[in-house]
């Protein structure tokens, strides 16, 4: 049969080459069956060393806790043969990640330029080049018909790394020097690097082990800073002045509470500097006046269990948004000589307040209303409020770079699934909206080939879930599509429904993208939130699998065509719905998944663990390692039968470390009972946002896009 459709499929074969053609596949068969059969590929087994981790009386015994031992060999053998094996499974589809990598890279403008942004004398702004992996920072005097004077190739570094990612870009108020910190691991472990503008010489004073938070006082040689403890913590504030070594700097707050992060900012009016003290739940504020950085920080108001706030400087008053007693946050001022508070915005129970931006004569707020951002403008002379018109019903809206404390404008960036990212500058005065720029999207994209919509989905108990919608015009959206779902639902962190030009290569194939904004997030309010952590976590869960199930009762897809995605608290989301629902989809993405909730949670010496449990839980109380070790997807895998699985990884990601999606895809392979896919892929150069390039990272992207497709019966 094989030979016959060999010769068939070449119309052009003479009789003699047919003649030959036939001798010499007969010659072949004759060898093949003379050489051994071909071992099949199998995955590779992790050794079981039982190490008993009982607590609370609760016998348990971890097989693969050795993996934890980073860097050493059988580590490090382990993970080799992990790849090695998913480069050799996921080999037949190479072709089709070229093509999905060329396309996604197609659609890129290459050479491009942010819109500038005044900040000082200068505008200062970003571009990027053809065949470049990373930004240029460039700014020209007064206007954009200045000389252009770049003032960081981020290109240049990268030649000596291959990671590079830019976390603080801080220039001096007098302009003249750039203060800027970089990753070049993927632990997030930061080093300061200073330079002259001027000159473009690079100063001495290069700081490291930082978290990565930088800001300046208006002397223009005093600088703060944020350093990290052994738990990966920035816990400490220091002071540096310019010339000095590391170990002459001066600590100015080290917070002893491990449940707290220290954080820095500068307020956009410039007087003051910020020092955050805050816990998942909680914070506590500091001001500096930037004119007197020797001078004393001073606490606006002491932190309280469960009290966040937020401060914002206007003239003599200073803005303070806070959720004591206003679930849904409130805005409240106060004189900076001292008083009462004054209540601006009042709690509303369907509306979240989640920003707040101030100039000279203006207020502008970012509010979230049945799951839309909506944005309204105040006007302090006229005393009066005006709500922006957008677009579309389905949309996505933020503040974008508004450093002109006298500007008339608020810079706002805008987007939805089908309209790029756009970005608007709207008159305070007249509320005139004038785009400046959006995102060219090449290779032929039109938007009206596409529709975006949102549907609910009941849940388990009688909630409903908003899935945000993207398919090609055309399809029949009840015609049993593939489709793939994403999620996250955790940290009050939401999701909105912006632009990305990478998901058209599975939308263009006939996919359904849904994005289901499940309990965990602040899709609809801050309740949303709580309804989805601590104790209430399962409901996360349950939420996702309700959005797959509906999907399929709908007819828009059915689990045999339904891949899900989620990454960080999402892949721990993945994890727990495929122990809880296995048969849900085909095919799941847990990438860094948070998947040994219970080990990692005991294990205060990593990265994130005390600060988290206000989010999850401390196992060391009975009851959280009770409701905990019900969903941890590392202690609930069984012997049944699982989708396919492609589980990514970055060897020095500090918030979820390597060894929890290695520890729980030994655990599963050792369980599961299927013959589907099971593959683990981990970058060994890189940490918890996969490669930093632009066009490295378009590859791991195709890489997971190939594993979805092939699974799905989607080849080319």
């Amino acid at each position: 049969m094989r030979r016959s459709t060999l010769l068939k499929k070449d119309p052009h074969l003479t009789k003699t080459e047919i003649g030959l053609t036939t001798l010499f596949l007969g010659i072949i068969i004759i060898g093949l069956k003379m050489t051994p059969p071909k071992q099949k590929l199998m995955p590779p087994v992790a050794k079981r060393i039982p190490k008993d981790v009982t607590i609370h009386g609760d016998k348990r015994i971890d097989n693969y806790f050795w993996l934890r031992e980073r860097d050493s060999q059988p580590v490090l053998d382990y993970l080799n043969a992990e790849n090695d094996y998913t480069f050799s499974k996921m080999k037949p589809t190479e072709k089709l990640q070229k093509k999905l990598v060329q396309e996604m890279r197609g659609r890129i403008k290459e050479d491009d330029a942010t819109v500038p942004y005044k900040f000082g004398t200068f505008m200062y702004y970003t571009r990027t080049e053809e065949g470049k992996q990373y930004d240029i920072y460039c700014r020209k005097p007064g206007s954009m018909t200045g000389e252009e004077q770049v003032t960081l190739n981020l290109n240049v570094m990268a030649q000596k790394h291959d990671y590079l990612v830019l976390n603080a870009y801080k220039i001096s108020p007098d302009e003249q020097k750039l203060a800027f910190t970089i990753d070049t691991s993927g632990a997030e472990l930061h080093k300061m690097i200073i330079t002259d503008l001027e000159s473009g010489r690079i100063l001495d004073d290069n700081l490291s082990n930082l978290d990565g938070a930088v800001e300046w006082a208006n002397d223009n040689k005093t600088l703060f800073y944020t350093k990290l403890d052994e738990a990966h913590r920035p816990y400490q504030l220091w002071r540096h002045q310019l010339g000095d070594e590391q170990s002459q700097d001066v600590l100015i707050h080290q917070e002893n509470d491990d449940r707290y992060n220290v954080g820095l900012h500068r307020t956009k009016s410039g007087a003051f500097l910020k020092m955050s003290l805050g816990s998942n739940m909680t914070t506590e504020v500091h001001l500096l006046d930037r004119n007197d950085p020797l001078g004393d920080w001073k606490m606006v108001q002491p932190r309280e269990q469960g009290v966040e706030y937020y401060i914002y400087h206007h003239g003599n008053y200073l803005y303070r948004l806070t959720n004591k007693d206003a679930i849904n946050f409130k805005l409240v001022r106060q004189s900076i000589t001292g008083g009462g508070d004054e209540e601006i915005i009042p709690n509303r129970e369907t509306c979240y307040l989640k920003d707040i931006t101030l100039f000279k004569d203006h207020m502008a707020v970012l509010e979230r209303v049945e799951g839309n951002l909506t944005i309204r403008i105040f006007d302090f002379q006229e005393e009066s409020w005006h709500a922006l018109e957008m677009d579309e019903e389905i949309y996505s809206v933020e503040f974008d770079a508004n450093y002109d404390w006298n500007s008339d404008f608020l810079r706002m960036s805008y987007g939805s699934f089908i309209t790029p990212f756009s970005i608007y500058d709207v008159n305070l005065n007249t509320h005139d909206k004038t785009l400046k720029k959006r995102e060219e999207i090449l290779g032929g994209y039109d938007p009206d080939n596409y529709i975006t919509e949102r549907i609910w989905a009941p849940t388990h108990d009688g909630k409903k879930v908003a899935i945000t919608l993207l398919y090609k015009k055309g399809l029949n959206l009840k015609g049993n599509n593939p489709c793939f779902l994403w999620g996250y639902g955790s940290y009050g962190a939401t999701y909105d429904p912006w632009f990305s030009s990478n998901i058209f290569s599975m939308v263009d194939r006939g996919v359904v993208y849904a994005r289901a904004h499940i309990r965990g997030s602040s899709f609809l309010g801050r309740q949303w939130y709580i309804d989805g952590r601590l104790k209430n976590k399962k409901n996360t869960f349950h939420d996702f699998i309700s959005a797959g199930n509906f999907l399929a009762e709908e007819g828009i897809t059915s689990p045999e065509k339904l891949a899900i995605y989620g990454g960080s608290a999402g892949g721990l989301l993945i994890g727990a719905v495929v122990n809880m629902a296995p048969n849900l989809c085909k095919v799941a993405i847990p990438s860094v998944p948070f998947v040994d909730v219970i080990n990692t949670m005991l294990d205060e010496s990593i990265p994130l663990t005390v600060t988290e449990f206000e989010e999850w839980g401390n196992p060391k109380e009975k009851d959280y390692y009770n409701y905990m070790l019900s969903y941890s997807p590392y202690e609930n895998v069984e012997q049944m039968d699982y989708p396919h699985m492609l589980v990514l990884a970055g060897y020095n990601d500090p918030r979820v470390q390597y060894w929890e999606p290695a520890k729980w895809t030994a655990q599963l392979r050792s369980m599961k009972t299927d013959q589907n896919d099971l593959l683990l892929k981990t970058i060994m150069g890189a940490g918890h946002f996969s490669s930093s390039g632009r066009f490295d990272y378009l590859k791991d992207v195709a890489f997971y896009y190939a594993f979805i497709l092939d699974k799905l019966g989607i080849k080319s």
